[in-house]
């Protein structure tokens, strides 16, 4: 069964969710107003309408209310001036109370029935005093999320150590899994203060390229294995993924290869390639 949706997302390098676009017209770029697990919110057509398969949704759709009226965007535009007081107020009584959390950001629901305030923590922490705290000073539900490193960064932004800003805060709406493997599978240092972003964790753009790394290196043979070339059998110490080149250790001297005029590589397995350093080189989900 095939379902009609339109994506919508929240924030500018937001999550894309989808909604039910009813019988209502709607263009990319338009703002909408949405019902979401917490509460009436107001979102922008990142996607056109089409259709998708029904198991291709992560929960029921919800349908989209109406298209936004300028009452609708400025209330919104009210609600974010709101949220300086709130960020001063929050941070006060998270000092008063001495809690060990650092306060990210906090917004409102459309018709400010909620406020939801990110912080970044190392543990568990008890903020039911604070929350009693904020729900007398502002008299509305209030809604705690403690939220990770990567989340933390993509709430607070950033220059990258590529001198751009961060990916996450400026277009990555979900965060791919990062892993060292990919490090590996590109020649990168293993050095962590030359993989880790500002939040701490692997680099979001090693993900990027791993893709074309894998392809490349089909065929590359592995550090420390032996090849047979037109000057005879030696060891690789040195592997030009980009390039398809490597450095053979023969007997009397080093030379470099194109991996094409190889005649054999011997004890090759591409899983157990290992770089020795030379040669080239998390938004909150709505759950709707």
């Amino acid at each position: 069964m095939k379902n009609k949706v339109v994506g919508v997302r929240f924030k500018e390098a937001g999550k894309k969710y989808y909604f039910d676009p009813l019988d209502i017209a709607l263009t990319v770029g338009e703002k909408v107003v949405v019902e979401t697990v917490r509460g009436v919110e107001l979102g922008e057509v990142m996607e056109p309408v089409k259709t998708i398969e029904e198991k291709s949704l992560i929960a029921s759709l919800k349908p989209i209310i109406r298209k936004a009226t300028d009452a609708d965007i400025n209330k919104d535009k009210d609600n974010e001036e709101a949220i300086v007081q709130v960020l001063k107020s929050c941070r006060y009584h998270i000092k008063n109370h001495q809690l060990e959390m650092k306060l990210l950001s906090a917004e409102y629901t459309l018709d400010r029935s909620k406020l939801i305030i990110y912080f970044n923590a190392e543990g568990r922490i008890d903020f039911r005093d604070l929350v009693k705290d904020l729900a007398n000073e502002f008299r509305v539900r209030i809604e705690l999320r403690q939220v990770g490193a990567r989340d933390g960064a993509k709430f607070l932004g950033g220059i990258g150590p590529c001198g751009y800003l961060l990916c996450c805060n400026a277009f990555l709406g979900e965060f791919d899994t990062v892993s060292i493997k990919m490090a590996k599978n590109q020649n990168l240092s293993l050095n962590p203060s030359n993989i880790s972003g500002l939040c701490g964790k692997l680099l979001c753009c090693i993900r990027y390229e791993d893709d074309t790394y894998s392809e490349m290196r089909e065929g590359l043979p592995k550090m420390m294995s032996y090849v047979k070339t037109a000057d005879g059998r030696g060891k690789v110490i040195g592997v030009n993924i980009l390039e398809r080149r490597v450095k053979v250790q023969l007997e009397e001297t080093v030379k470099v290869f194109n991996v094409e005029d190889l005649k054999a590589i011997e004890q090759y397995d591409s899983l157990d390639f290992v770089s020795n350093g030379n040669g080239s080189n998390n938004e909150v989900p709505r759950n709707n």
